[in-house]
């Protein structure tokens, strides 16, 4: 089945503006993510979706091709819906334009289920917390499963409740039931169709979780477990702490 990758990226971030051009080790985040996730061997085509001529340019300059999207979508899922509209493929996977340690075994990774199961519509990967610090950013997104590995609710809040041992300053961050979404989602294109035409939710608006509109509206999201260690970048904080997790990353010798 055809297979592309769109990645959303806008310059307007309000915790970072100017996030998807800012340097990351001699290249912009932008091009590290595109890279990267262009290696992929499930794919057949890897685009970036952007409001902004400058972004535009920067991603030609690096060799990506580009769809041009309008500049009032809230939602980066909305955008990919946008950009994914005139292109003939079954399968559109999202890669959020700050995940710079983004690994193309994760994309591969992340598809495999719609090849075993025609009904499912969207996956997201999802990583266990083995820190404080991950479990009570608000930026990491905390996903509670149900047993069959299917996503129940979505927060930037601490859930599910952490153990007592856990909660001591001096003890270790052990949770057996603490994940992080990590923003590689896949969508079938009748499901990411869809998605763009469902009314906005409560929760969606109050999280600012893309998807929560689709668990709301009683969608199945699968999640797929990654072991692949990987830092999303909403602040300069973390565009600092991700440049030295990256330094000595392999894969960099690959683009």
């Amino acid at each position: 089945m055809k297979t592309i990758a769109v990645i959303p990226a806008r310059m307007g971030s309000s915790r970072f503006p100017g996030k998807p051009l800012s340097r990351l080790l001699g290249r912009t985040m932008l091009e590290h993510v595109y890279k990267r996730v262009a290696l992929s061997k499930a794919l057949d085509a890897t685009y970036i979706a952007t409001c902004d001529e400058e972004i535009r340019r920067a991603a030609q300059g690096f060799g990506a091709p580009v769809i041009m999207t309008a500049d009032t979508h809230e939602r980066a899922s909305d955008r990919v819906a946008e950009a994914a509209a005139g292109i003939d493929a079954e399968l559109i996977v999202m890669v959020q334009g700050d995940e710079p340690m983004t690994h193309p075994e994760m994309i591969d990774a992340a598809v495999e289920p719609f090849r075993h199961d025609p009904q499912l519509g969207c996956v997201n990967l999802v990583r266990s917390i083995d820190n404080k610090a991950d479990f009570y950013d608000v930026n990491t997104i905390k996903v509670v499963m149900n047993q069959q590995g299917d996503a129940l609710y979505m927060s930037r809040q601490p859930i599910p409740t952490a153990p007592a041992s856990t909660q001591s300053s001096q003890s270790d961050f052990v949770h057996p039931c603490a994940y992080k979404q990590v923003c590689i989602i896949p969508f079938r294109r009748k499901t990411l169709i869809e998605f763009a035409r469902l009314p906005s939710t409560p929760l969606e608006q109050l999280e600012s979780v893309d998807m929560l509109r689709l668990l709301e509206h009683g969608y199945r999201v699968k999640m797929v477990r990654t072991s692949f260690n990987t830092q999303a970048v909403d602040t300069q904080a973390d565009l600092e702490r991700v440049a030295g997790l990256m330094e000595a990353d392999p894969l960099l010798g690959s683009y």
